[in-house]
Order: structure tokens, then sequence, then C-alpha cells
């Protein structure tokens, strides 16, 4: 059966739009792969520790070597990694925050982009493996808007998941998420429930459709 790597990183878990809607995809998911695997990460919940100097210097030291800490580091870095190379599909919940994504969800990135490992390498283990990305935002970011080229989500998410660890990604985005408690907002609320009912029902349709293409 199909593996599925779903991870979370709102820091809301109550009331978060991108949580909300990987939820509407796991759940279709699911129903097309009721014995399945889903690994699941809340990067709130459960931080990763943003990488550091012990772990970047174990990558280039002799593991006979290593300290207690660096092998440490290397552990925590291997583990991700095989969590995504076991993935037959990734679902990843991206808020935008202060117009990029969370510093929970860039530190998994910078622990699963091993150069020679993940990235940067001619036959990439997870060439094509298809991320759904639920690219939530507080406001409106498209063409015309006042603030159209301050989205450094997707932007980046595409370098990132497509370009470095050659994943197939398609985004969901629901816009306008603050309507309902900014005042300044309020003529947007239809707009916002439009966008919501839309990212759900992507959701659920494209989750069943990516299970179905590991059916069987």
């Amino acid at each position: 059966m199909a593996t599925l790597l779903h991870l979370d990183s709102s820091a809301l878990p109550q009331g978060s739009a991108s949580r909300e809607v990987t939820a509407a995809f796991r759940k279709a998911w699911e129903e097309q792969h009721p014995d399945g695997t889903v690994i699941h990460r809340d990067l709130a919940a459960d931080p990763l520790p943003h990488i550091d100097a012990v772990t970047i210097t174990a990558s280039f030291t002799d593991p006979a070597e290593r300290t207690e800490a660096q092998k440490a580091g290397i552990a925590l870095r291997t583990e991700l990694a095989e969590e995504l190379e076991r993935a037959d599909a990734v679902l990843i919940g991206a808020p935008m925050y202060n117009f990029t994504i969370t510093s929970t969800l860039k530190a998994w990135l910078d622990h699963v982009i091993i150069m020679g490992r993940t990235a940067g390498i001619p036959e990439l283990p997870n060439a094509g493996t298809p991320v759904t990305v639920v690219a939530s935002r507080g406001g409106a970011y498209g063409p015309g808007t006042p603030r159209e080229g301050f989205d450094f989500v997707t932007t980046y998410l595409e370098k990132a998941l497509g370009d470095m660890l050659g994943l197939d990604v398609d985004f969901i985005v629901p816009e306008l998420t603050l309507a309902h408690t900014v005042p300044a907002m309020a003529g947007l609320i239809e707009k916002s429930d439009a966008s919501r009912a839309q990212a759900l029902e992507d959701a659920a349709a494209k989750g069943k459709a990516l299970a179905a293409r590991f059916a069987g």
C-alpha cells in the first residue's frame, strides 16, 4: 500500500486554514488506502531543531571521529530523509507567515535537503514524487492585488521542493483567511468563504485522484 508523508506547520492547533485543508486531503487519501501508511509530522507541536554548526560539520567529519552530538544530528537528518524517500506522495500545510513559510517548515527543509543524497545528484531519489502544498494566506497576493509579488511561499517552495528535491509540486491556495477576524477585511468575507470552499473541494478531489494512482 502507498505511503503518504503529511507535514503540518501552522502554529495554530485549532482554527488553522491549512490544517483544515490538509485534513480534507488526508481523509480522501485514507478512504482510498485504509490499510496504507501515513507518516504525520506536526512541525509546530513537535518542532525540529534548527540546523546548526554541529550538524553541518558532522557531514564533513569522518564517521569514526564524530562526537555524540554530531552522531545525533546525522541520525535525525537520516531519519527525515528516509521518511521522504519512503513516501509515494507528500502533503504539506504551509501557511504564509510574514510573506514566507514558517521557520518550522524551513527547519525540516534544511534537514532533508542533503547534497549528495536527496539533492545535488543526477538521479534524485524522489524525482517525480507528487507533493501537494496547502499554501494558505490571510490576504490576497495574486496578479493585480496591492501585494502582488510579496508571496515568497509558493515561489520558494517551487525551488526548494521542485528544483532541489525533484518533487512534482502542486498548490492549493486558500486566500483571505483573515477576513472573518480583521474588521478592515469584512467586505471580503464572501470571497474568503468561496476560496475556503474551493480549497476544501480541491483537496478532497486531489487526495482521491492522487491515491487512485497508487491503488492496487
